[in-house]
C-alpha cells in the first residue's frame, strides 16, 4: 500500500530469472511514479527510467545536462511504488570511470534492478540524433570495469549500450559488444540498429541478453513483440512512448481549453477522479490510517 512489498534484492533476482527464461520482456518507460504503477497494473514485465524522459520532464534536451543524483532521486521515487524490476538509463556514467563507479552505487541504493552505461563521449547526445561520438573501445571497457568493481550486489544488472552502429558500422558495433561482455557487462543494448536483418545479425553474434530499443521517430524499424521474441531478443524497450502520448494529450487539451474557454469537451478523454483515487489507493490508505488511529493497547500492558 504505502510502499512496494518487495525488496531490491528480490526484484534484481526476478529480473535475472526473467532474462534467463528465454521469453521477451516488455518494458515501457515510466513518466513518473504514477505511470509506473499503471505499467505494473497493465501487466508489463519491468519499468524503465529513460534519461531522455527525465531530461524532458525537467525542460532540458537529452544532451547530458542531468546529473547522477537527479536520476537516482527519480529512480528511488519509482522503485518505491512498484514491485516490478526497474532499469535505468545511466548515460555515460556521468564522467570518468570513477564517476561511473559512484553512479552504480547510487543506483543500487535507489532500489533499481540494473542500469545501462553507453560508449558515447561525455556529455552524450540522444542515440537517434546525428552528430554523436563514441569513445575508444578501451575507454569504454575501463568505464565498465569501474562499474563492475563498484557493484556490491552481484544480481544488480550491468548492461552496456553501444552507439557505434551509426558511426562505425554493424560489424564494429558487434566487436565492441563482445569486448564489453569480456569487460563484465551482463547484457548489451545495441542502439539504432536499422532493420530486422541487423537485429538478427547482432543476435547471432552476441551470446548474452540483448535489448531492442523500440523508440518512435528514430533510426530503428518498429518491430512487434512477436518478431523480437522470434529473433531471440530478451527485452523490448518502449522508452519514451508514454511521455509522447501524455504530452500529445496535454497539447490537444490546452488548445481546446484556449479555444473553447471550458474543458467540457475534454471530459471524456480524462482519467476520472474515481479512477485516479483507485490507482493511488485512497481506500487502502484510509484503512491503514484507521487501523493505526483506532489501535489501543490490551489491558495489563
Amino acid at each position: 500500500m504505502l510502499h512496494t512489498r518487495t525488496t531490491p534484492a528480490q526484484r534484481r533476482r526476478a529480473l535475472r530469472e526473467q532474462l534467463a527464461s528465454g521469453r521477451l520482456l516488455r518494458v515501457p518507460g515510466a513518466v513518473n511514479p504514477l505511470s509506473a504503477k499503471l505499467i505494473q497494473e497493465t501487466g508489463f514485465d519491468a519499468v524503465y527510467l529513460s534519461g531522455a524522459v527525465l531530461a524532458a520532464d525537467l525542460g532540458l534536451p537529452d544532451i547530458g545536462l542531468t546529473t547522477s543524483t537527479e536520476i537516482a532521486a527519480r529512480a528511488q521515487q519509482i522503485t518505491r511504488v512498484t514491485d516490478l524490476p526497474a532499469l535505468v538509463d545511466a548515460d555515460t556514467g556521468f564522467g570518468e570511470p570513477m564517476n561511473a563507479a559512484r553512479t552504480v552505487q547510487l543506483m543500487e541504493d535507489a532500489g533499481l534492478a540494473g542500469l545501462h552505461l553507453e560508449d558515447q563521449v561525455n556529455p552524450k547526445r540522444c542515440g537517434h540524433l546525428d552528430g554523436k561520438s563514441v569513445v575508444p573501445r578501451e575507454e569504454m571497457t575501463r568505464r565498465l570495469k569501474a562499474a563492475t568493481d563498484a557493484r556490491r550486489d552481484p544480481d544488480f544488472l550491468l548492461m552496456a549500450r553501444t552507439d557505434a552502429r551509426a558511426l562505425e558500422g554493424l560489424d564494429a558495433a558487434i566487436d565492441r559488444a563482445k569486448a564489453y561482455v569480456d569487460a563484465g557487462a551482463d547484457a548489451i543494448f545495441p542502439e539504432a540498429l536499422a532493420d530486422e536483418k541487423e537485429f538478427e545479425t547482432f543476435r547471432a553474434a552476441v551470446d548474452v541478453p540483448l535489448l531492442a530499443n523500440m523508440t518512435e521517430f528514430g533510426k530503428s524499424a518498429l518491430l512487434d513483440a512477436t518478431t523480437l521474441e522470434n529473433l531471440g531478443y530478451n527485452i523490448a524497450l518502449y522508452p519514451v512512448t508514454l511521455l509522447r502520448l501524455a504530452m500529445g494529450a496535454v497539447e490537444d487539451g490546452l488548445r481546446t481549453l484556449a479555444a473553447d474557454g471550458t474543458q467540457r469537451a475534454l471530459l471524456e478523454k480524462m482519467q476520472t477522479r474515481s479512477r485516479l483515487y483507485e490507482l493511488l489507493g485512497y481506500e487502502e490508505y484510509a484503512a491503514f490510517d484507521s487501523s493505526v488511529h483506532d489501535f489501543t493497547l490490551p489491558p495489563g500492558t
